[in-house]
């Protein structure tokens, strides 16, 4: 049983070692492992929110996946995509700001702090606040939710965030009766979620304090942390190791072992220069390599460009079916029936019309079966079965197999249904790619609600 795993970063300016740190490679570490289903995304939606600089969002849209690809993602076995290539997201949005009390919003931290900041200055409360900051943590909802995420590493200021997203889901799933949407869990890496940066506050672009993580080579990178601000002690003088930002940092990237020498380095005086040279060692050790990677990565776009859309192909594959059961769900269903007058009633009184399969025997004396939409279209034709008994395990594994698990192979007008690697039925011809697309939506829906219904039985 995998677990999905899901995190970004907004794209609003170069990767510093906060980024790499507090979310970058614990998501990396975790996506190798057997156990996780990791969906890493870069967010320029919520980019656009902070900054109205084009050229600024395009760059950092560049550089961030070249830092998550040097980094040593492997977009072969994760989900990896540019939040603005799946329209499902801004669609699950609003349908989810329409269940969003304002009042939760009113609470979110950003912009408290910005009316906070208003009042004391003797602005309007709502001076210079855009409705996109306050749909913020509406748009991360949707972020998470659309692939039903369940854990999401995150620094701490991004809790209240994940809690709001939980909130969200509940109120959902509460109006329309059904567990439509998984509750994330924070995950956080608790000695190295936040970084201190050049001034001792959070490692923050906001705050201007970052060091880069491979902007301007080692150079650049020696600098930065030779301009990290210590106190007043002399060399010689004991140095406060837990209330350092050296220290800090340093042990972000060391081992234990490493670690413990190093404050004892600084309890016993070493110098507040060579304490940064030895940072920057450490630290180097650890980035030359991927920043090589990095180089080369940025110089070839069109490379990465190819990368992403297959990530927001696979993406999307999951969260199309999503939306079309959420549609369905909110009554913005197809016109290809009368509505059934309905009144709000409990979760388990629900009686909704479901998928079927349709078993026959064809003319050359073999079995095989249609699977029907609850609307009662064609959805699937099987392939030909020497037995009843083999086309019926067929059917029985698709009552319990899932949109999600479903491999789906698209043909020019068509599509082919596989299980273990073998074809076991097609579709109806199709008008066009844009009729194929929505049949591959609707196929993998129906394949959700026959696991619902199994799991129900």
């Amino acid at each position: 049983m995998q677990t999905r795993v899901l995190t970004g970063i907004t794209t609003t300016g170069t990767p510093h070692l906060g980024n790499y740190v507090g979310a970058i490679r614990p998501a990396i570490a975790a996506s190798r492992r057997a156990d996780v289903d990791a969906f890493f995304f870069m967010a320029d939606y919520h980019a656009l929110i902070k900054s109205d600089d084009a050229a600024r969002i395009e760059r950092s849209r560049l550089e961030i996946a070249a830092t998550w690809l040097a980094a040593g993602l492997d977009p072969e076995k994760v989900t990896f995509y540019r939040q603005s290539d799946i329209p499902e997201i801004p669609e699950l949005t609003w349908f989810l700001t329409c269940v969003t009390a304002k009042g939760l919003l009113n609470r979110a931290h950003a912009y408290k702090a910005a009316v906070d900041k208003n009042t004391e200055s003797g602005e309007d409360a709502d001076a210079g606040v855009t409705a996109g900051l306050y749909m913020y943590p509406v748009l991360m909802a949707a972020d998470i939710l659309a692939f039903n995420a369940q854990q999401v590493p995150v620094g701490r200021d991004q809790i209240q965030h994940i809690e709001m997203a939980r909130d969200i889901a509940q109120r959902f799933n509460h109006i329309y009766g059904r567990e439509f949407f998984v509750l994330p869990e924070v995950v956080i890496e608790e000695q190295v979620a936040t970084l201190p940066g050049l001034d001792g506050r959070k490692m923050s672009k906001s705050y201007d304090n970052t060091i880069p993580l491979f902007a301007g080579g080692a150079k650049q990178l020696r600098e930065t942390i030779l301009r990290i601000v210590t106190d007043s002690r002399a060399p010689g003088e004991s140095k406060d190791a837990e209330g350092s930002a050296l220290f800090t940092i340093f042990r972000a990237f060391a081992s234990e072992a490493e670690s413990a020498a190093f404050r004892v380095a600084l309890e016993e005086g070493i110098g507040w220069g060579e304490a940064k040279q030895i940072l920057f060692e450490r630290v180097e050790t650890d980035i030359a390599p991927m920043r090589e990677r990095y180089e080369t990565l940025i110089a070839r776009p069109a490379e990465i460009e190819e990368i992403l859309r297959e990530g927001a192909r696979k993406a999307r594959a999951i969260a199309s079916p999503k939306i079309a059961e959420l549609r369905d769900a909110i009554g913005l269903r197809g016109m290809t029936s009368a509505p059934v007058a309905t009144r709000k009633s409990k979760p388990a009184s629900k009686a909704v019309r479901a998928p079927r399969f349709a078993s026959f025997r064809d003319t050359d004396g073999s079995f095989r079966f249609r699977l029907f939409s609850a609307e009662g279209e064609e959805l699937l034709l099987s392939k030909p079965f020497k037995n009843p008994k083999d086309a019926g395990a067929v059917q029985k594994r698709l009552k319990t197999l899932g949109g999600e698990a479903a491999t789906v192979h698209t043909l020019p007008n068509s599509l082919v249904l596989e299980l273990d690697g073998e074809p076991v039925a097609t579709a109806p011809d199709y008008s066009g790619d844009l009729a194929r697309d929505e049949a591959i939506t609707y196929l993998r829906v129906a394949l959700d609600m026959l696991a619902a219904q199994e799991k129900a039985e």
